[in-house]
């Protein structure tokens, strides 16, 4: 019991409450209530806004690209709530494309400056000019578990924020399909596959605008499916 108060204790508290919520993530796309998620998504969103260190971090990107992905499924199975029913699905389309695109955007820029820090010495240097700001009422203690709790949750954001990267495209490739832009679709699975080889759900949408068979996962994938990288 004590251990894993010392380990929630190591978490940065000032993003406590947007974590919390964010919990509450997937139960709500499961029921599809599409209010309640952009409702949560903007809470968490401000949340992270309000702290320098997280306002344009990979945590950000996720929360655009989930976004991108609520609005195009009311426009593609048509199940949107009152509230949306005056939106025609291109428009629905345009709204998770403006999504999509900042949530690349945001993966892209946070890669490009975390990607090249290979150890958590860089890590740290990198990161300690503006993550301690809202944190001086916490002990030297405190501050250091903060700080290498967050170099943790970055060396495997370092792994997974391209696997995420190449989710965007692939709904990015999805939305460029049913505007009937083929051909921008085609280049977005592609560039998804190669951020993810492992990518079924992109390469499937590629074989089917190439007139290819859909490949399904084989037995060794089905029962050893690739996993996150774990934090240390």
């Amino acid at each position: 019991m004590y251990y894993y108060h010392h380990v929630n204790s190591s978490k940065d508290p000032r993003i406590k409450y947007a974590r919390e919520l964010y919990e509450n993530y997937n139960d709500l796309t499961v029921q599809n209530n599409f209010v309640a998620i952009f409702s949560l998504l903007d809470s968490v969103e401000y949340n992270y806004r309000k702290i320098d260190h997280y306002q344009k971090s990979f945590e950000v990107g996720v929360l655009y690209n989930n976004r991108a992905a609520a609005y195009l499924t009311m426009a593609l199975y048509d199940n949107r709530p009152e509230k949306y029913m005056l939106l025609s699905k291109d428009s629905l389309l345009y709204l998770a494309q403006q999504n999509v695109y900042k949530s690349i955007s945001i993966y892209k820029s946070w890669l490009s400056q975390f990607d090249q820090l290979t150890t958590s010495a860089q890590i740290e240097k990198f990161i300690s000019g503006n993550f301690f700001i809202g944190l001086e009422k916490y002990s030297k203690k405190e501050k250091s578990n903060f700080l290498k709790s967050r170099i943790k949750e970055i060396e495997t954001a370092q792994y997974e924020t391209k696997r995420r990267l190449s989710v965007a495209y692939t709904n990015l490739g999805i939305i460029h399909r049913h505007f009937e832009d083929y051909e921008n679709a085609i280049n977005s699975y592609q560039k998804a596959i190669e951020l993810w080889d492992q990518n079924l759900n992109a390469e499937n949408n590629l074989n089917i605008l190439l007139g290819k068979p859909l490949k399904k996962r084989n037995l060794i994938q089905k029962l050893f499916p690739p996993k996150r990288k774990e934090e240390k």
